[in-house]
């Protein structure tokens, strides 16, 4: 009979902590108690982002007396998407639960995102919404709102809550992806870009008892650049080329047009040496070959990538019918395997 440490669990719960002592006790307490509620087995992945309040030794404490706690000790603070990233690289479960460890969110609502999981085959990825938020109304839900608003738009993923960490994914979902800088925001849209069909429920949300609040309102700039970051890589990460030449013709076609008019008037013996237009001719031009030339090595580089063993250009499954269902034989011309494509 495999201990509880080695039998592989149903969900895998994965929590960033940094700097949340007083909070880890009733973290695990009212997790245990909400995965108790529902049927199936769990393990908690704790991954500790550096801290320096002594939780990582309340996490050692806790995972003494509870085998399915599983601390993962990071060995400085590399934020938010790191830590996330190794407690995806260790899941075990079929289904992974993402939320965070200031108790904001409430651990008795991820019974709900599993049994939605459970019951809707057509959802990949439940995304919770914070519909009653217990924030500040200028400095934290005004600028979440515009933040969810513009992100939506930008990416097509349209959500109420991209900041709520409550979440829950098919195991599948979270292997496709990887998390590097501060992209945690977006998980949803690297989701997507995976191939998720997303969902989204209300869940509790509670004002913030103890610890220190490790956002600002100067993440508000740092979202903008991740957006860019997001959008390209989304529309144009198999097809750089139609990005920088795309670019590249907009800036060179202007240019070559002012080039060619000097060269009319240079016929016509007018003196073009002096004219500020001649300079920016040449420099549209120039500009716009260096944007054509930066998509060709892209579209190189895309195929280098991909040829040697890279990220898989898209995600697919096969279909395979029940033993007992009856389905027709399929004619001659026809091929023998259906497919489903999930991106």
């Amino acid at each position: 009979m495999p201990s509880a440490r080695t039998a592989i669990p149903d969900v895998s719960v994965v929590v960033p902590i940094y700097n949340e002592v007083d909070n880890l006790p009733d973290l695990v307490e009212r997790i245990a108690q909400a995965m108790a509620a529902q049927p199936l087995s769990f393990e908690l992945l704790a991954v500790d982002d550096g801290s320096t309040d002594g939780s990582r030794a309340r996490l050692r404490e806790l995972a003494a007396t509870r085998p399915w706690l599983r601390p993962v000790l990071l060995a400085r603070n590399y934020g938010q998407s790191s830590a996330l990233q190794a407690g995806f690289d260790r899941v075990r479960g079929r289904y992974v639960v993402t939320l965070d460890a200031d108790l904001q969110n409430e651990p008795g609502d991820i019974p709900l995102l599993l049994q939605r999981l459970e019951t809707d085959p057509d959802v990949d990825m439940v995304s919770g919404w914070r519909k009653d938020r217990q924030d500040a109304e200028i400095s934290r839900k005004l600028p979440s709102r515009i933040a969810n608003k513009l992100i939506s738009n930008a990416t097509g993923v349209h959500l109420h809550d991209y900041g709520c960490a409550l979440k829950a994914y098919r195991r599948p979902i979270i292997d496709r992806i990887r998390l590097y800088g501060e992209l945690h925001r977006f998980i949803p849209s690297l989701a997507k870009e995976a191939g998720a069909r997303i969902t989204e429920v209300p869940v509790r949300h509670h004002a913030r008892t103890r610890g220190v609040s490790k956002y600002g309102i100067d993440r508000t700039f740092r979202v903008i650049l991740d957006l860019i970051l997001i959008v390209f890589f989304m529309r144009y990460r198999q097809r750089p080329l139609h990005a920088f030449g795309g670019l590249g013709l907009w800036l060179a076609a202007p240019g070559g047009l002012i080039l060619l008019w000097l060269l009319i008037v240079k016929l016509l013996g007018q003196d073009i040496g002096g004219r500020p237009l001649l300079l920016v001719g040449v420099m549209l031009v120039l500009m716009g070959a260096q944007m054509i030339v930066a998509g060709l090595i892209g579209e190189l580089l895309t195929r280098i990538y991909h040829e040697a063993g890279g990220a898989a250009q898209f995600h697919a499954e096969e279909y395979v019918p029940d033993e007992g269902s009856k389905v027709a034989p399929a004619p001659a011309s026809t091929a023998q395997a259906a497919t489903k494509t999930i991106a």
